[in-house]
């Protein structure tokens, strides 16, 4: 056992890169070329994940889910992050703020969403607001039983696919001694639905396939229906789902770097200057012992992390610690194993510049590195009253 898994836990790790490797490996490369994912392999997977028993998986037992801990979840994100993003997203994993739902909005998005009929994602992000939530400027206001939106969402991941998306909105402000505070509120955005337009984004160099999307509303009237939790209540919302992402993003860079280590650890064995393989060098297998150090480190970070959450243990610093150094070692790891293969390394009969070229979103999406070193800065020094 390694990091204090069972074998329950092993297996469902063992379990999720096997299937990784079997149904996402051989179509990655058709993804990287035409930056799209075709509908049969994406209902292929989807398929295939349901009868794996794994669809939902981050869902308690009782509305259809594997029931998986925290832990057990990061495992699963770990092994999936060895994967193309724009497929391993047909592992549904629908976001777990729906457990938020109430009982009629559960029999509309949560229990379909949960037997893959419908998709969901989640859109925060502003042109003006990224980091600054607050600074958001997409507003709803009361008319009579309904409410108005007007505004624009952007950079939002899975909204090519989804059937309803899940808005923070702004309904209102309070004046407060530092200044005026957005009041936020959630709802639920079913696609087609007058006056909200879905539309694609920006070409990234990250994650070819897995696309971001814009969100246009005009005069779009959603009923009180829609509203997912209390209305301003958004914020509770916001901060239960970004500690899951951050442990998922910081989790999935842990996969991503262990398979661009073995490309660099095999390599290196094969390899052969001045007569013999390349590892005999210090130059290079010092590099692959710093590697492999730097990601069983983050690999425990994020696994201490996810199981403080299931202890019911104050969590927030140290999911901050794990997003920021997983994702900040996967960038390092990515560029060393490139020194090491050289020129070739640059070139596309490997996957490395691709690996590259992901690794370079994770410490800006889900909280940049700035961010997290924020929280965790706050989080020493707030007791000491600084």
């Amino acid at each position: 056992m390694q990091y204090g898994l069972t074998e329950e836990q092993e297996m469902i790790a063992s379990t999720v890169r096997s299937f990784v490797e079997k149904e996402i490996y051989p179509h990655e490369e058709l993804v990287e070329r035409t930056g799209e994912v075709p509908k049969e392999i994406a209902d292929e997977i989807k398929r295939k994940t349901l009868e794996l028993g794994f669809y939902g998986c981050n869902f308690p037992e009782e509305v259809g889910g594997a029931g998986l801990n925290h832990k057990e979840f990061a495992l699963v994100e770990r092994e999936l992050g060895r994967g193309s993003m724009a497929l391993n997203h047909f592992f549904g994993r629908p976001q777990n703020i729906l457990m938020a739902c109430n009982p009629e909005q559960r029999e509309r998005y949560l229990m379909p969403a949960m037997r893959g009929e419908r998709m969901d994602a989640l859109a925060m992000t502003e042109p003006g607001a990224g980091s600054d939530v607050r600074g958001m400027k997409c507003s709803a206001v009361r008319d009579g039983g309904d409410w108005v939106v007007n505004g624009t969402k952007h950079f939002i991941s899975g909204a090519d696919h989804a059937d309803f998306i899940i808005v923070f909105i702004a309904t209102g402000e309070d004046d407060t001694p530092k200044g005026p505070k957005k009041r936020i509120t959630t709802f639920l955005v079913d696609r087609g639905t007058p006056g909200f337009t879905i539309r694609e984004g920006y070409k990234s160099v990250s994650h070819r396939g897995y696309k971001n999307m814009i969100l246009e509303f005009d005069d779009c009237r959603l009923p009180d229906a829609q509203v997912l939790g209390e209305v301003d209540g958004g914020f509770a919302v916001m901060n239960e789902w970004l500690y899951a992402t951050r442990i998922t993003v910081a989790t999935m860079s842990v996969g991503r770097a262990r398979r661009v280590f073995d490309y660099a650890l095999n390599y290196s064995a094969e390899r052969e200057q001045f007569g013999q393989p390349i590892a005999k060098f210090q130059g290079v297998s010092f590099q692959l012992a710093d590697m492999i150090t730097e990601i069983d480190a983050a690999d425990m970070l994020t696994l201490a992390a996810a199981d403080r959450l299931d202890k019911g243990l104050p969590s927030n610093r140290e999911i901050a610690s794990a997003k920021l150094y997983a994702t900040e070692m996967l960038a390092r790891v990515t560029d060393t194993a490139i020194q090491i293969h050289g020129g070739m390394g640059l070139m596309d009969d490997y996957p490395l510049e691709r690996f590259w070229r992901d690794a370079r979103v994770e410490r800006i999406w889900d909280g940049t590195s700035e961010i997290q070193r924020h929280i965790i800065s706050r989080d020493l020094l707030r007791p000491l009253g600084a």
